[in-house]
């Protein structure tokens, strides 16, 4: 199997089902390796498809880390509830705006090259995008993915979302913004999206969760901004949990518009894997952009 642009239809469903359980911790490494076993034919043994459905970083920059368009820079933030510091990727337009900002969340493996370079893509389009890394405390983002999960799980979640809380009020009063928040978040982030929007009601102006999980209840019946939710058909885990919060949503009166693409996998943004799909992600990434321009410019 050539895993330089290995894409899923190369995979049974059933090893990247599997492949999702082992990226969110609900199977091991010795679990999926055992698991796929049994689809390790032709040559191909278990490892090699865990190879091959792992992020391929060379992928990863749609906008080049020197494009003339924006500039980057990495900011540390204040986060006393949290971890005492935070830090993240800031990348801008030249122009000197205000323009509205966005904040970019990561996945559960910290501040990836993917992560990073949706920020700069948000730059070019002609927004403040600030990323941070829940990382930072253990010293950032390892370098590779599995070590980045591993990392995350240790940390306490409840300071790891204080980071993040603190992270958008850092992004809000950013001097170059106009005074208006947008969230966009990927799995965790997607989670989070939703979370913040409903814990900082008076920060949050939108949020677009991809394949996120849902908030509680109680957390639910606070969010005022309007969201943008984008789910993958064949995300069962994060779908099971939509219709509840879809009522929620529609008790407490808000705003709010869902996409599900259709035989697409969690993770279809990620142009780095496997599980990308050209399509969903290039039409997801423009309504993302015409939903922030509409509620943030």
């Amino acid at each position: 199997m050539d895993s330089s642009r290995a894409t899923a239809s190369a995979f049974d469903q059933r090893v990247l089902d599997l492949y999702d359980d082992y990226v969110h911790g609900r199977v091991d490494r010795r679990g999926f390796l055992s698991g796929a076993a049994q689809f390790a034919v032709g040559g191909t043994t278990a490892a090699a498809l865990l190879a091959a459905l792992a992020p391929q970083y060379a992928f990863a920059a749609q906008v080049a880390v020197d494009d003339a368009r924006i500039t980057t820079v990495y900011r540390t933030f204040p986060a006393p509830q949290g971890h005492g510091e935070g830090r993240g990727l800031l990348a801008m337009p030249r122009e000197p705006g205000p323009h509205p900002v966005v904040l970019v969340v990561h996945e559960n493996r910290g501040l990836n090259p993917y992560i990073e370079d949706v920020a700069r893509r948000l730059a070019v389009a002609g927004f403040i995008a600030f990323a941070p890394d829940a990382l930072y405390p253990l010293g950032g983002y390892p370098g590779n993915d599995d070590t980045g999960r591993e990392m995350q799980a240790t940390l306490d979640r409840a300071k790891v979302m204080a980071d993040l809380e603190a992270a958008a009020r850092f992004a809000h009063a950013l001097p170059r913004g106009n005074g208006k928040l947008g969230v966009v978040g990927f799995c965790f982030g997607g989670l989070v999206t939703n979370v913040l929007a409903a814990r900082l009601p008076e920060v949050v102006d939108a949020g677009v969760p991809y394949y996120g999980g849902q908030p509680s209840a109680e957390e639910a019946a606070r969010i005022k901004a309007p969201l943008l939710l984008q789910f993958a058909a064949l995300d069962t885990r994060v779908n099971a949990g939509w219709p509840a919060y879809e009522q929620q949503l529609k008790a407490a009166g808000v705003p709010y518009t869902a996409y599900l693409y259709p035989d697409v996998n969690h993770g279809f943004h990620n142009d780095t894997t496997p599980r990308y799909d050209a399509a969903a992600a290039a039409l997801s990434w423009q309504r993302t952009l015409a939903f922030f321009g509409q509620h943030l410019r």
